[in-house]
């Protein structure tokens, strides 16, 4: 019990590693899941004829569980090697691999020993932008059909072009949408946890670097799992803290920006 437990969160050695890594999946994955679930959106609000079954085609990764889908993306990234650590000899390069083989680049070791941190945040970057993207889908499109097309007529009857129309009505109009996908992207992306348990099970990064890809919640979940309850709360209460602060600047961005 006590404040004294904050200060042994912060003096954690692995704390760092949990912060950065857990601020560093938030901004790259949320500007970028937010951009293409925009674009796909807009695409996909544009086929009438398909729209029912591409829109059940998007959405269906949201519903089913990340951990069954995450140990498919390590499957996809794994390397499976034969003979020593310092001379390896590639039996199958996977299917990421074979197909990067295609365009002649060289297999990259993803999340095998002896891979890069860059290799790994890159597989995670892919795995959660694709995870995150069904949602904002639903979400940003179900706001686009709801944009008065009286707009949009107007505007083909001024002959402005499809990139004016889009920066100057899809994306005003949609405002409170992007905003709202935003904020709960970013209180998802500072939850992460079972993403990266899926890819690379419980030692949270490769097999000779356990706890590289480590996050917030995992490392409150490790300090459970040492009945450390005193520093697992502390840290809960941090990562409360992180959230609500990142939140509320969202949200002040959101009024100067936000078009009702």
């Amino acid at each position: 019990f006590g404040f004294g437990n904050f200060k042994q969160v912060i003096e954690y050695k692995d704390f760092i590693t949990c912060l950065v890594n857990t601020m560093l999946l938030c901004i790259l994955t949320v500007p970028l899941s937010t951009i293409l679930a925009l674009l796909i959106a807009v695409c996909l609000n544009a086929i009438k004829p398909l729209q029912r079954l591409l829109q059940t085609i998007f959405f269906l990764p949201y519903v089913t569980n990340s951990i069954a889908i995450g140990m498919v993306f390590a499957a996809m990234f794994n390397m499976i090697t034969v003979g020593s650590a310092e001379n390896p000899i590639i039996v199958t390069a996977g299917i990421i691999n074979n197909i990067l083989g295609v365009f002649g680049v060289d297999p990259i070791n993803w999340v095998n020993a002896g891979s890069t941190y860059m290799a790994n945040i890159t597989v995670m970057v892919v795995y959660i932008v694709w995870n995150a993207l069904p949602f904002k889908i639903l979400v940003l499109l179900g706001g686009l059909q709801g944009i008065n097309k009286q707009y949009y007529d107007a505007a083909k009857v001024d002959g402005t072009s499809r990139k004016r129309i889009f920066t100057r009505i899809t994306v005003p109009l949609l405002s409170p949408m992007l905003a709202y996908v935003i904020i709960t992207g970013f209180i998802g992306g500072f939850k992460e946890y079972s993403s990266i348990v899926g890819i690379f099970g419980e030692k949270m990064g490769p097999p000779d670097d356990a706890g590289r890809l480590n996050t917030m919640v995992g490392f409150i979940y490790d300090a459970l799992e040492t009945n450390s309850q005193g520093r697992a709360s502390a840290a809960a209460l941090i990562l409360f803290a992180i959230i609500f602060v990142v939140t509320m600047i969202n949200m002040w961005v959101s009024k100067k920006r936000v078009h009702y």
